[in-house]
């Protein structure tokens, strides 16, 4: 997207809110606010892979979410949000405690550009990766405490007075010492009640996501903190495994429906005042089939693949990669500048493309990329069809296309419907049954800063004027 449709978009989205007549008057120096603040408190709920005509449409797809319902009956909803290149998790949940796209905030994808591996499957955990203002220490400027619960990219966040950062290795138990090593100090311990005790940063469960809900409930109880977020990831997990619209997906989200009631009552208890956002980082699709691109890499001559210590496959040398994210795959160059190199990897791509077989639908180059927000690391982007997605791990003996591992994947460009995330808000001054319409996902951290008293000087959107 160019500058120009950028602002645009900025003033369309301003233009569409500005008659809502939404107001937040100021309340100040409330509870979990310090001297000389003023707004709203704010518990923001994150539930992974959320599409919003699951709560829009619970009745007719079989759900009962009563604590959903809620937001929609009792508050101000979009009828979708469109996303960020890729919808993925990490840099989603970036861009919702920041209102930038990736390419600005810099957490372009969920793990790292790691070709040979030796970062043993590591993720953009750490929040020095970030190259944004971010909510929480915009509430933390405004004079608002703050506390987080499992949020994406949270670990060592500058601007958090109470934080359980996500963070795993390998699932062994002392991930539970590395956690408690990477929180506020003695927060862990302290949260826990009769052998209670903390869910592995690698737990994805449902029952994780009871576990983390329980701890934020007594954290709000005990801190009243101003600002909070919590992210539930169990409902993902499971349409990875089952795929959207399943039985299983719709049982999930009967389940955290009940988290988030605690959630609320736990806030509102705290702050009879506070205002509750409930967010989602992308929307879902299901799979069939997997492309495994490293295989046309290799076939080409472009990735030499060799047997590590275990005798599993790794790459002792590349001069073009593939950086796999769900429903899209980035294609990293070696050598950037290198103009053979890079007509020899595009002309591959091209090849690919043209057969019907690899569902390839659309292809980006730098410097479109970083333009419509995304990885401004990758040469090349490459957006898949329904039911195609990229496959995950380096694969040399598996076909150019095959079976797929999951059933469910998110991760496409976000221009498709399938990705719309979620946003719904309710709380004093919102408007009751308000439908806010498509929205862009940088609207929402400004929004949630504005309601808040506080200021986000690297946003990329206008906040909703309500």
């Amino acid at each position: 997207m160019t500058a120009k449709r950028m602002a645009r978009l900025g003033r369309a989205l301003a233009g569409v809110v500005m008659g809502a007549g939404f107001i937040l008057a100021p309340i100040a120096h409330a509870q979990g606010q310090k001297q000389g603040s003023a707004g709203h408190p704010v518990l923001m709920i994150s539930i992974d892979g959320l599409r919003p005509g699951d709560v829009l449409q619970a009745a007719q797809r079989g759900m009962k979410l009563p604590n959903l319902r809620r937001f929609v009956q009792q508050g101000a909803y979009a009828s979708g949000v469109t996303g960020v290149l890729p919808t993925l998790t990490y840099p989603s949940h970036t861009t919702l405690i920041t209102g930038v796209a990736p390419a600005a905030h810099g957490v372009v994808s969920n793990t790292t550009f790691d070709p040979t591996a030796i970062n043993a499957d590591g993720w953009y955990w750490y929040s020095s990766d970030i190259r944004a203002t971010t909510l929480w220490q915009a509430a933390h400027g405004a004079g608002l405490t703050t506390a987080n619960v499992h949020w994406p990219v949270s670990v060592g966040a500058q601007g958090i007075d109470w934080n359980l950062p996500q963070i795993w290795r390998t699932g062994h138990a002392d991930d539970a010492k590395l956690l408690a090593a990477l929180a506020t100090p003695g927060l862990p311990a302290a949260l826990e009640r009769d052998g209670d005790t903390y869910a592995q940063g690698k737990d994805e469960s449902i029952a994780g996501d009871a576990n983390r809900t329980r701890f934020a409930v007594r954290l709000i109880g005990r801190h009243k903190p101003g600002f909070v977020t919590v992210y539930l990831a169990g409902l993902d997990h499971v349409e990875h495994q089952s795929g959207p619209d399943t039985p299983e997906a719709h049982a999930a989200l009967e389940q955290l429906d009940a988290d988030v009631g605690a959630l609320v009552e736990a806030e509102q208890a705290a702050h009879p005042d506070a205002t509750i956002a409930l967010v989602s980082d992308h929307g879902f699709a299901p799979v069939d089939t997997a492309f495994n691109l490293s295989r046309a890499l290799i076939d080409a001559g472009l990735l030499q693949v060799g047997k590590g210590p275990t005798g599993a496959p790794v790459i002792t040398g590349w001069e073009a990669a593939a950086w796999a994210s769900g429903g899209s795959v980035a294609v990293v160059l070696a050598r950037p500048d290198d103009a053979a190199l890079r007509a020899k990897v595009a002309a591959l791509l091209n090849r690919l493309k043209a057969d019907p077989a690899n569902r390839i639908t659309r292809m980006l180059e730098q410097p479109a990329i970083t333009a419509q927000g995304g990885n401004p690391q990758a040469a090349f982007y490459i957006d898949l069809g329904p039911g195609m997605m990229a496959f995950p791990y380096l694969s040399p003996d598996l076909p150019l296309v095959g079976p797929t591992p999951y059933k469910g994947m998110h991760g496409y460009f976000p221009s498709a419907p399938e990705m719309n995330a979620t946003f719904m808000l309710m709380g004093p001054g919102v408007p009751k049954g308000r439908d806010l319409g498509q929205i862009d996902m940088r609207v929402i951290a400004p929004t949630l800063a504005r309601i808040m008293g506080a200021q986000l000087p690297d946003a990329q959107a206008a906040a909703l004027a309500f």
